[in-house]
């Protein structure tokens, strides 16, 4: 009888324990799972791109594979796939790319490096909602020489495809303009655009270094497809000839994407001419240093007064200008800093002190060598 009793006691204690420990598991749920779901909420906003809906920071990759300019080697591509997840995270979703970033053997990196990281980071979050937003990959196609005609660009896409080991682009862009050299090579890339979409290759086209005149006979030439963005170098030390696509981008629908939004890094306020960066950057730097001064002053200020750093004001800027900017983001700390960028707004009269140093500066940073008028 005894026995039964000492039995029926630890029956009731194990029964009272699986009460305990489901109510903890419970209560553990309640704290976690709320966490998780703000953790999943993107902080980055979108924008409209033509027909597309794109976020409204994405991710440059020029450095993914550059040895010549950024140092690059394949040992940074662990702390690269961790600063892809930390923006991945905030809701970015839009990585601009090129079939020729990367340097001779590593042409082309930036692309495979796109594909594999976000194969590792759905498999990673398998055990998570999927991510709000998929990834839109924006490359732009080389107009190299012996790329004559249309089929040679469809050919590009696809090897573009083959490296990224998806699909369909978001956007495929022509990288830069032939006009002012090679004018009929660039009828036949248009042509050659227009066949990439019609083959379902991508979901909409782009340019890049394109301006006004240029951008609007390409419309012309493309009626019927899809121009979602137009591709330029717009920072603060751009402004007095990038402003000028704001307008004819606007009429037309579509979108300006800013790269080098911190011209090379100089807009951080991290060099001076004691401090330069290192070859090539560093005589570049050595020339506009100097004209540059009230520029940097001006957005140490603002930054000082708003308690961010002079990089983040001036991405920052870039958003009040209705562009998406593309920094890169080689770190972690990088990509959280530009993440942050987007988490205020600076007032108006902010941009307008900005706005008036950036013209006022008598050496502005060089255009790209193919940019069109």
């Amino acid at each position: 009888m005894m026995r039964f009793d000492d039995n029926k006691r630890r029956g009731h204690a194990l029964k009272h324990s699986i009460k305990a420990h489901c109510t903890m598991i419970l209560l553990l749920c309640l704290c976690v799972v709320p966490t998780a779901v703000a953790i999943l909420q993107p902080s980055i906003r979108t924008v409209t791109a033509g027909p597309l809906q794109i976020s409204s920071l994405g991710c440059g990759t020029w450095s993914w594979g550059n040895r010549f300019l950024w140092g690059y080697n394949p040992d940074q591509d662990e702390e690269l796939y961790q600063s892809y997840k930390v923006v991945r995270d905030a809701g970015v979703s839009l990585f601009d790319t090129a079939d020729s970033y990367g340097t001779l053997d590593l042409n082309g990196r930036s692309e495979i490096l796109l594909g594999e990281f976000e194969r590792r980071y759905l498999k990673e979050r398998s055990w998570l909602a999927p991510p709000s937003r998929p990834q839109q990959v924006a490359t732009k196609l080389a107009p190299y020489p012996w790329r004559i005609t249309a089929q040679s660009f469809v050919n590009a896409a696809e090897a573009s495809l083959g490296r990224l080991q998806q699909d369909r682009l978001a956007i495929c862009q022509v990288h830069w303009s032939t006009a002012n050299y090679q004018p009929l090579q660039e009828r036949a890339l248009w042509d050659g655009l227009r066949q990439i979409y019609e083959k379902d290759l991508c979901h909409a086209v782009g340019v890049s270094n394109y301006g006004p005149r240029q951008l609007q006979k390409i419309v012309n030439a493309l009626e019927g497809v899809p121009l979602a963005t137009a591709q330029i170098q717009y920072s603060l030390l751009t402004y007095q000839t990038a402003r000028y696509m704001n307008g004819i981008c606007d009429e037309l629908g579509i979108r300006v994407i800013a790269y080098s939004p911190l011209c090379l890094g100089l807009l951080t306020c991290r060099y001076n001419l004691d401090n330069l960066p290192p070859f090539p950057r560093q005589q570049l730097f050595r020339e506009l240093l100097p004209s540059a001064q009230g520029l940097l002053s001006t957005l140490e200020a603002v930054a000082d007064e708003y308690q961010k750093t002079p990089a983040q004001i001036a991405i920052n800027w870039a958003l009040c200008k209705g562009t998406v900017p593309i920094p890169g983001c080689r770190t972690v700390s990088q990509a959280k800093s530009t993440i942050e960028a987007t988490q205020f707004r600076l007032k108006q009269d902010a941009v307008e002190e900005l706005d008036r140093m950036a013209l006022s500066v008598k050496k502005p940073m060089v255009q790209n060598v193919f940019q069109t008028q």
